[in-house]
């Protein structure tokens, strides 16, 4: 098994479509896992622009279609799942990238499920028209908020800063170790600038990829690099406004939906916490320990936390099938496996 001693990385970051260290709940980016220099875009369906604005208009018709679904907007709402579906399938290529063989077979799964999703809509009647429309809705008041994020610069900046700062300080209270938030870095197509620095438009962005064009640098107390960079994924927001838009559209009263979310919320960031320090403790404490080629950092982060995250998931979506009976109801019948009525 070769090994190599941790190192701090150099703190010239070039934008990293390739790292590989991509998660669909949380991710650091290791500043020794870098592309060539001038790599900006990789492999792409249409341009990111395109494929951002039509999953907006999209989940714009999506919401629009839940919210007057009483009326006859069957055409609306199955413009608005294909729209959807080529969006998350145009990431498939990013993920490739990135060398993440799982999310790009999910991604490039979307599309054809959307287009499965557009037909039912005009075949489904009683309790799986319920079901439909709770999935419309429920896709749409996710994506629309974890778009609005990752498309403002603003919003992605202060997430990574809200939970980067939290999680310093959560490794701090377990194990003593002082880590500090350094430079926020900004992979603009121009080059590598500080968030301070950086002149592009912090109100709206699609220049680059949503988890990876800003970063935050963690730092020892004495200023050293330990080696990990803080992004959007770290966060923990697309689990988030999962269950958020989940639960936002049951048809219940406010206050069920106010207590599921009060449960819900704060139990993922917290798991994400633990889940982010326990990570960045291992990467230094452990600096020649190596599986595979891959380092404690690598492969906890690519595979034991993902499946830990998927997990907890799960375990989290039971406790809300038990809340909330009529979340359980809607995904039986989405998936085909609710009970038939006796007789």
């Amino acid at each position: 098994m070769h090994t190599l001693p941790w190192r701090p990385g150099p703190l010239d970051v070039r934008p990293l479509h390739a790292a590989g260290l991509s998660t669909q709940l949380m991710a650091f980016v290791a500043l020794n896992r870098l592309i060539p220099p001038g790599l900006l875009g990789g492999s792409v369906l249409v341009e990111k622009e395109t494929a951002t604005l039509l999953g907006a208009i999209g989940m714009l018709l999506l919401a629009a279609s839940w919210w007057w679904k009483a009326r006859d907007v069957l055409r609306l709402t199955q413009l608005g799942w294909v729209l959807v579906g080529f969006y998350f399938f145009t990431q498939a290529w990013t993920y490739m990238d990135h060398d993440d063989p799982i999310l790009t077979v999910m991604a490039a799964m979307t599309l054809p499920l959307s287009c499965w999703a557009a037909w039912w809509e005009g075949q489904a009647e009683g309790r799986k028209k319920e079901a439909i429309v709770w999935a419309r809705g429920t896709v749409a008041f996710a994506g629309g908020p974890y778009l609005l994020i990752a498309y403002v610069p603003y919003l992605s900046v202060l997430a990574i800063w809200f939970v980067a700062s939290q999680s310093a300080m959560f490794l701090g209270f377990a194990t003593g170790t002082d880590i500090q938030i350094g430079t926020t870095w900004v992979n603009d197509t121009s080059g590598r600038v500080a968030w301070e620095d950086w002149d592009g438009n912090r109100w709206f962005a699609t220049d680059f990829t949503g988890e990876y064009a800003f970063q935050s640098e963690l730092l020892l107390a004495n200023g050293e690099a330990i080696g990990i960079n803080f992004v959007l994924a770290c966060t923990a927001i697309q689990s988030m406004v999962l269950f958020i838009g989940a639960i936002a559209v049951l048809d219940l009263s406010w206050k069920k939906r106010a207590r599921a979310l009060l449960l819900i919320l704060p139990t993922i960031h917290v798991l994400n916490l633990f889940r982010n320090a326990g990570l960045i403790w291992m990467h230094m404490t452990y600096t020649e320990w190596t599986f595979w080629g891959l380092s404690v950092f690598e492969f906890g982060h690519s595979y034991v936390a993902r499946f830990v995250s998927l997990f907890a998931m799960f375990l989290l979506a039971l406790i809300m099938f038990e809340m909330l009976p009529s979340m359980h109801r809607n995904i039986l019948a989405l998936t085909g496996t609710e009970p038939k009525k006796r007789r």
